[in-house]
């Protein structure tokens, strides 16, 4: 990261992944409030789960930008709605895990100005301890720092992993690189954020945006009896309780050194 002593610091707003209605409802009812409280500049959500719990459509991408959120990641449910892989081509806010094969659709990466012009790169990685086997997201990550570095030293990562020890040693990996590590995936929102030696915000998982009423965010009932029985039932999004939960991160400017983060866990 580079050093300036001249510090201009940009809010960023991270929002844990959104689970199905529910949570793009509390993003709707919730999120002009939180802009205005916490003087937001940018706003990332994790929307890999938006549609009925299980991957975005494109209405629902668009949807989600119509509510004032810049950047759209995900994680390994972004193809579980068809419709998406002709739509995320030229979609440059609506971002796949960048280390998917080469060739497949969509970009795991994007450098994106906020309304005041200062430009924030996003980058997603998937993990691969318990989840499918992608390329190396730490050697990915590397190759892709070196583009997004010429053009911001403010860079956030979303970083979707199954496990707390492959989240945190990204953040190792990365701290005084990038601006910010978000873990996601887990829909459990953890009580570990901090600023790392060298300038990383790091949180092991931001949490999720529906129902704490529920088995992450899945009606609990239907979750209990399938692991009762080991027979295969259908899923269906949890309702009450909602809440938005995430971090809002304070990040300067010029050198790309987060200065503080927040946890966010607000009911609807």
């Amino acid at each position: 990261m580079q050093n300036n002593d001249t510090a201009e610091t940009v809010k960023v707003f991270f929002i844990g992944d959104i689970i199905g209605r529910p949570g793009r409802d509390a993003v709707k009812g919730l999120l002009p409030d939180i802009i205005e409280k916490y003087a937001i500049d940018f706003v990332i959500a994790n929307g890999e789960n938006a549609a009925g719990g299980f991957g975005i459509t494109p209405a629902i991408a668009e949807e989600l930008i119509g509510l004032n959120i810049d950047v759209i990641t995900s994680g390994n449910h972004i193809w579980d709605k068809k419709e998406i892989i002709g739509y995320i081509k030229d979609k440059k806010w609506l971002l796949r895990p960048a280390n998917y094969p080469e060739g497949v659709p969509g970009s795991g990466w994007a450098v994106i100005k906020t309304r005041s012009d200062i430009k924030i790169g996003i980058f997603n990685l998937c993990g691969r301890v318990f989840m499918d086997n992608l390329d190396c997201p730490f050697r990915v990550g590397s190759e892709i720092l070196k583009q997004i570095a010429h053009e911001t030293p403010i860079i956030i990562l979303d970083m979707h992993a199954e496990t707390t020890s492959e989240k945190a040693a990204m953040a190792w990996f990365l701290d005084g690189k990038v601006s910010a590590v978000i873990g996601t995936h887990t829909h459990v929102q953890t009580a570990d954020e901090r600023i790392l030696p060298q300038g990383t915000a790091f949180i092991t998982d931001a949490g999720m945006t529906g129902s704490l009423n529920s088995v992450i965010g899945m009606q609990k009932e239907i979750v209990l009896e399938r692991f009762l029985t080991q027979m295969p039932k259908k899923f269906e999004v949890a309702v009450k309780d909602v809440v938005v939960q995430g971090v809002v991160m304070s990040i300067d400017s010029k050198n790309g050194r987060a200065t503080a983060i927040e946890r966010i866990n607000i009911p609807l």
